[in-house]
């Protein structure tokens, strides 16, 4: 992971902005139904790749007790000023050495999974999240997609013949030590998890097929998404649909 062009690219995007487009919310609130679905409220979560607080400030709010864990310390500024009652850490997600074992009822990682670019890096940071785990501790891990960025653009963007020499014959994105991000398929997202030796819970589509829906999903009325979020959860976990949106969530379980 390029830690300065991370911090660069954070210092300009807002994350929470992305969350709140309509299209997002599909993403953020299931994310956010998952997370309460496992930890009951009182749990201690570790909220890695905090951003601004987009989990962690609601999940505070509704009973939960968060630490917020980011690279970016304008990240964490903001975090401060919209809650100051959050704990706020600066680190990366690679070296949790700032907290014991056995911590948290609960670590999220919405977020580091897409920039740490080798698979040493990415099952680091699991073995890390674990250790700091509590035994049937939950870990919830979002992913980006090789098949969603693939699509829309080496085709949809007509970037295919520009983009063909970063893809290899079976056009899986072949990664550079350079990238800001990282795109995985399932039998990476399983390999991940069975040498960090966590058990699954469950694996579901994070957004489905809102990122493919942006113009339509942001034109619709509010009864409109509300149907379409409904949809959504109502078919996320079909394996059918695993791996055809931007996001994966991993859902797994330390089992000592």
């Amino acid at each position: 992971m390029n830690e300065e062009n991370l911090i660069k690219h954070y210092n300009k995007h807002n994350e929470d902005k992305r969350l709140k487009t309509r299209h997002a919310q599909v993403e953020y609130i299931t994310g956010l139904t998952y997370i309460k679905k496992y930890l009951k409220k009182g749990s201690n979560i570790l909220d890695v790749g905090a951003a601004t607080g987009a989990y962690s400030i609601p999940l505070y709010e509704d009973g939960y007790n968060v630490t917020a864990f980011e690279l970016v310390k304008h990240n964490l500024k903001e975090i401060e000023i919209k809650n100051p009652n959050i704990k706020c850490i600066q680190g990366n997600a690679i070296n949790l050495s700032k907290f014991k074992d056995n911590t948290f009822d609960g670590v999220i990682l919405f977020g580091p999974l897409y920039h740490l670019i080798s698979y040493e890096e990415k099952l680091q940071a699991l073995i890390e999240a674990k250790r700091v785990c509590k035994n049937n501790g939950i870990i919830f891990i979002s992913y980006c997609m090789n098949e969603y960025a693939v699509i829309t653009h080496a085709f949809k963007e007509k970037e295919i013949l520009n983009i063909k020499n970063q893809l290899d014959e079976s056009f899986k994105i072949i990664n550079k030590p350079t990238d800001l991000y990282t795109y995985v398929r399932l039998e990476d997202i399983n390999s991940l998890m069975n040498d960090a030796k966590l058990e699954r819970v469950k694996i579901l589509s994070q957004d489905g097929p809102a990122e493919y829906l942006k113009k339509e999903i942001n034109s619709m009325n509010d009864e409109e998404l509300n149907m379409l979020i409904k949809y959504h959860l109502q078919t996320c976990e079909r394996p059918e649909l695993l791996g055809a949106g931007r996001h994966i969530l991993d859902i797994l379980k330390k089992v000592d």
